[in-house]
């Protein structure tokens, strides 16, 4: 049976590769899709891409994989310096998690340098382009 892993996205980020290129790169979500579901095929496993601009979207997306998957990537976006929420929902998943950013959090501004997300997250990675994304999928593979 292959292993599902459900990869979240937050708000704004159905606007990668429009929204500050020069921050976030020209790669879109879709793109970023294609790259993480053929790694996902070297390992075994299957991803499900989701994405929602609405906190309530995310809660809920969490409470699905709760049934269907062995792991949650999540680049929570805004919502990682904000939503008790998400953490909350995180905290009811019982597989490997792992919080990914785009851009490096820490050398933004200082509101962003705290991520309620990293207290529940297996592992963090920022700043390293979308390339994150499938550098989490390579350390969930080992988790799961």
């Amino acid at each position: 049976m292959t292993k599902l892993i459900t990869v979240l996205n937050g708000p704004n980020l159905n606007l990668l590769g429009q929204r500050e290129p020069e921050k976030y790169g020209s790669k879109t979500l879709a793109d970023v899709e294609v790259e993480v579901s053929e790694l996902a095929l070297e390992f075994g496993l299957k991803v499900l891409f989701q994405q929602s601009n609405f906190e309530g979207g995310l809660v809920e997306m969490i409470h699905a994989a709760r049934e269907t998957s062995a792991g949650i990537i999540i680049n929570p976006a805004a919502y990682s310096h904000t939503s008790v929420a998400v953490l909350d929902a995180l905290n009811t998943f019982d597989g490997a998690v792992i919080e990914v950013h785009i851009s490096n959090i820490h050398r933004r501004e200082e509101f962003r340098h705290h991520s309620f997300v990293s207290a529940r997250a297996d592992g963090v990675i920022a700043g390293c382009g979308t390339q994150g994304y499938s550098l989490a999928l390579r350390h969930i593979a080992t988790l799961v």
